[in-house]
């Protein structure tokens, strides 16, 4: 039988939801959805769930993953119970319980936690420099740029970002994990070796594009009332920013001796094309979000908790610094591009260590996961039906 937490309700608020008591089980959320399907019944589900205070059943779920707010069932629904808005927060719920840690439940709750993690991590990385940064000359290279790596030799920065990847990798795959016995195991089904591989291609798939957010686009309203609401454009723009922000992770850990080179390369070279793409998808991204968060004129950017507003100021202000070390170091003013470049990593490397295995970014490797975990359940049950 299943376990009630009547105190639930209170604690899903602390996520961002509000009266989801509202809801009377019409079922209405669940007709316009245009992602639920026979195998995934949501939101009614979620919304049951949540009001009878089903905290186990709810932590097994993959349904909060499977909805990527296209925001239909809040405008539609007769109680204005706001089921797109309860599936947001139980997905930064979910990332708390997946996070062993505890760090993910500090930050989605506390500012103070938040604030102070970021603030904590850009002190360290301005102690570094203050303590081991290299000489400041103002000596420019033959082509008349500024010698970075002087200052800060690329061989030093890479093992600080092989440290810091490595760091993002073991706490992200190993709530990762957490989530696959969450899920998975929980559902005490025998999942043979080949449906891992068999469906493993779905997992990559939606990683690397998260076209689901299209399909709610594209099924839900007619052309017209997509492009009044920006629809069409909200995965463009989501993917130009997910696009940007990969390219320039794998830069920066994997290839940053080609990436922080003190020759200047002419516009059209690899390097640079990579990262104008790259600066290109997060400013638009950033600018783009933000702008929607502002007019709050469609559903999912209604309602913005303060983690979305970190994430997005975080990364815009990692952006627009990178321009200007960019510029500066290119037109040869070498004093401004040292400052700037260590204001650079003060933010950049915070955004990292909090969004990505702990906040926002995390979700980009949920979605896929989840859909996985679910295909796999669902072809075993399948399977043992047959």
């Amino acid at each position: 039988m299943a376990r009630i937490n009547p105190g639930f309700k209170k604690e899903i608020q602390k996520y961002g939801s509000f009266d989801f008591n509202a809801c009377y089980n019409c079922g209405n959320c669940t007709a316009v959805c245009s992602l639920t399907d026979a195998g995934n019944s949501f939101p009614r589900k979620m919304l049951r769930d949540t009001v009878l205070g089903l905290e186990d059943d709810l932590k097994s779920s993959v349904e909060p993953w499977l909805c990527y707010y296209c925001g239909d069932c809040s405008t539609t629904c007769p109680r204005e119970a706001d089921p797109a808005l309860l599936m947001m927060s139980l997905r930064r719920w979910l990332t708390a319980k997946y996070d062993w840690t505890g760090l993910s439940g500090k930050f989605y709750t506390s500012k103070r936690w938040e604030i102070g993690a970021i603030l904590t991590l850009s002190v360290f990385i301005l102690l570094l420099f203050v303590f081991f940064h290299g000489p400041m000359t103002t000596e420019l290279t033959p082509e008349g740029g500024v010698a970075l790596n002087t200052f800060a030799p690329w061989q030093a920065v890479e093992i600080g970002d092989w440290a810091m990847a490595g760091l993002l990798s073991f706490f992200l795959i190993s709530n990762i994990v957490h989530m696959y016995f969450m899920i998975v195991r929980k559902s005490r089904i025998r999942i043979p070796l080949k449906l891992y591989l068999k469906e493993f291609w779905a997992l990559i798939f939606h990683f690397a594009t998260q076209w689901r957010f299209s399909k709610c686009e594209s099924e839900s309203g007619t052309r017209r009332e997509n492009l009044k609401k920006g629809k069409y454009n909200y995965w463009v723009v989501h993917f130009l920013l997910m696009s940007g922000y990969v390219i320039l992770f794998t830069m920066i850990v994997g290839m940053l001796g080609w990436f922080q080179t003190d020759e200047i390369h002419p516009w059209w070279h690899p390097q640079r094309m990579l990262g104008y793409y790259a600066t290109f998808g997060l400013l638009i991204g950033t600018i783009y979000f933000s702008y929607l968060r502002i007019k709050k004129n469609n559903e999912k950017t209604k309602h913005s908790h303060y983690t979305d507003w970190t994430f997005l100021i975080l990364l815009f202000l990692t952006t627009v610094t990178g321009i200007l070390v960019h510029l500066f170091r290119i037109n040869g003013m070498p004093y401004l591009t040292y400052y700037i470049y260590v204001i650079h990593l003060m933010v950049l490397f915070p955004m990292l260590m909090i969004e990505v295995p702990f906040s926002k970014w995390s979700h980009l490797a949920y979605r896929p996961f989840a859909i996985y975990f679910n295909n796999l359940v669902l072809a075993a049950r399948k399977q043992n039906a047959a």
